[in-house]
């Protein structure tokens, strides 16, 4: 189960890590892209973090939405509108509720992706952040489906993200700007990969935050 509360702390601890890495994703774009995935990415989660911080006791739908339409105006290119959409479509499988189960948290991180893909258009192997997303969330359906407890079916969902990234380094893009450079891509990892990383490990991290504090409240 996570409350709206974890998935706004969420938000904010993913503003700190995106900012915390902003030189490093700027540095993967800039072998591959316009040099600014870093700095974007950053600026747009601390702008999230900050939108939320003043509407606090959203629903889980209104936290999505927030952060949707916040990305996709405080975001220049087209990361901007891949992870608004991705927030865009969590909301609508959110909806009202302010908590989620462990399966309605699969189903509003895979609408999420669903939203990346019909925005981008990009398929497993294209050298972008879906290289990350899908695998990931397919061990996250994995573990959850053996019944594992949240904590740790996130954990292992990161993991895979990592690996997933990393994964992206032989690839040739055949999607967005790095497409451009056709055989010149290949040996550059992707830095919409590398993000989603930082946001999948981020979640997973909150979770787990929230998860001792839980057992470490008296009874």
């Amino acid at each position: 189960m996570i409350s709206a509360a974890t998935v706004a702390a969420w938000l904010h601890h993913a503003a700190t890590l995106l900012d915390e890495h902003k030189a490093c994703l700027t540095d993967l774009d800039a072998a591959i892209g316009d040099a600014d995935h870093g700095v974007n990415i950053a600026r747009g989660f601390n702008a999230v973090a900050q939108k939320i911080a003043a509407q606090p006791d959203q629903s889980l739908g209104l936290l999505f939405k927030t952060a949707g339409m916040t990305l996709m105006s405080a975001v220049g290119g087209a990361s901007g509108m891949l992870y608004g959409n991705f927030f865009l479509k969590a909301a609508a499988v959110a909806g009202d509720r302010n908590r989620l189960d462990d399966a309605d948290l699969l189903a509003v991180l895979e609408a999420g992706r669903d939203g990346i893909v019909q925005r981008g258009r990009a398929e497993l192997g294209d050298k972008t952040m879906i290289d990350a997303w899908t695998p990931a969330l397919a061990t996250l359906r994995e573990a959850l489906a053996a019944e594992q407890p949240l904590t740790t079916a996130l954990t292992r969902c990161a993991a895979t993200a990592q690996q997933a990234m990393a994964a992206t380094i032989p690839l040739q893009a055949r999607k967005g700007r790095a497409s451009y450079l056709g055989e010149r891509s290949v040996g550059h990892q992707d830095p919409g990969a590398t993000s989603t990383y930082l946001l999948l490990r981020s979640l997973s991290e909150t979770v787990t935050n929230a998860a001792l504090l839980t057992q470490e409240q008296p009874t």
